[in-house]
């Protein structure tokens, strides 16, 4: 590996993250235009414009045949998504509320959606029936997520303990943090311009940024499966990150979540439907005895955390960081064939594991406990 190298990783990492922003704002502003509210604009382009650098990687790494890079890049962001971003957004913010929706459908639906993915990766590959499976339930989605949002903010008997309807303060939370894009007055052409540039850096970057991981994965002797993990993961989940990290910090605690676990929804569904569709991803022995049980794992841990008063405190955020560190930790010792990986991974899952599952089990019942008593309320 070459200094150029590491100049071409890191120039595409800001050209996804700069492209990814420059298609989002520009995109929105272009939907404001036709009418649509601020929600609808979050829920189907700021979600996906978040997802564009993964999208563009996994892509790029398909028509490649790096398909250990295109499948990692999606499993590696999922499970940073929720241990990262929303670990620091918890941290920074002080907590994350978490609205009911999220717990009643979404999270649910994230689970389901990795159990697919794994199932479907039993023989070893994502072919183009699978993606298309995952296409048109991406479209069912989007389309079922934008008119119930519609349908339950124009009816007014959908009240909550304040009197306000859980889709009003869903869209209040969107206008908040799309008010400064969509008020400008900016000329078409140049919100035009801004989609194109976005497209034009995401291209670029993706291309860049896939030749350069696959030359680090060369030279350090590492699989392009853990490339994709870790560095090109942590890379294209900037976007998330940003997000929803300024967001708890603005006290748009709600917000920050929805962004995550909606990441999560259209890397399955959009980025591996898409991806599969141009070029079958073959699926390692590695992803399917490991990578993706452990996202899987970390899809469900989200339910007994975010029903425990439906917030998630900044204690369990910490938890999340610390996890995500400890399964950094043991990809590079299980990646360098280090002596002290066989003792690191007794000690995480035959001690540490276990007992964060039992206080996870033991939280989550008693937080839905005082659901059902009514102690505690949904804050949306």
């Amino acid at each position: 590996m070459t200094v150029l190298t590491g100049i071409a990783f890191a120039i595409g990492v800001v050209a996804l993250v700069g492209g990814a922003d420059s298609l989002v704002r520009g995109a929105a502003r272009i939907a404001a235009r036709t009418g649509l509210s601020a929600v609808v604009i979050g829920l189907t382009v700021v979600a996906f414009g978040t997802s564009a650098p993964e999208l563009a990687v996994s892509i790029g790494a398909a028509i490649n045949d790096s398909s250990d890079i295109a499948l990692g890049n999606v499993i590696g962001s999922n499970i940073a998504n929720i241990l990262l971003v929303l670990g620091l957004s918890a941290v920074a913010g002080g907590g994350l509320f978490v609205a009911f929706r999220i717990v009643r459908t979404d999270v649910p639906i994230m689970i389901g959606l990795s159990v697919a993915l794994l199932v479907l990766g039993i023989d070893g590959s994502i072919g183009r029936i699978d993606g298309a499976i995952f296409v048109v339930a991406l479209i069912a989605y989007v389309t079922w997520t934008v008119t119930s949002t519609r349908r339950e903010a124009s009816d007014t008997s959908d009240l909550d303990h304040d009197g306000v309807s859980d889709s009003v303060e869903l869209a209040d939370q969107y206008t908040a943090g799309l008010d400064e894009d969509l008020s400008g007055s900016t000329p078409l052409w140049r919100d035009l311009l801004a989609v194109l540039a976005g497209l034009v850096l995401l291209v670029v970057g993706a291309q860049m940024l896939v030749a350069a991981a696959t030359d680090i994965a060369e030279a350090f002797g590492v699989s392009e499966l853990v490339i994709g993990l870790t560095v090109v993961a942590i890379g294209t989940s900037l976007p998330e990150l940003a997000t929803s990290v300024v967001a708890a910090a603005r006290g748009q605690r709600d917000l920050a979540v929805g962004n995550a676990i909606g990441s999560n929804l259209f890397n399955i569904l959009a980025v591996i439907g898409i991806a599969s569709l141009v070029s079958p991803i073959r699926v390692s022995d590695g992803a399917l005895g490991f990578d993706l049980p452990f996202m899987l794992a970390v899809a469900v841990a989200c339910l007994p955390m975010f029903v425990n008063g439906f917030e998630l405190k900044r204690w369990e955020g910490g938890l999340f960081v610390a996890y995500y560190v400890a399964y950094l930790v043991w990809l590079g010792l299980d990646a360098a064939e280090h002596g002290l990986e066989p003792t690191f991974s007794v000690a995480m899952f035959g001690f540490v594991v276990p007992l964060t599952v039992i206080t996870l089990v033991i939280v989550g019942f008693k937080g839905f406990a005082e659901y059902r008593r009514g102690d505690v309320t949904p804050s949306s």
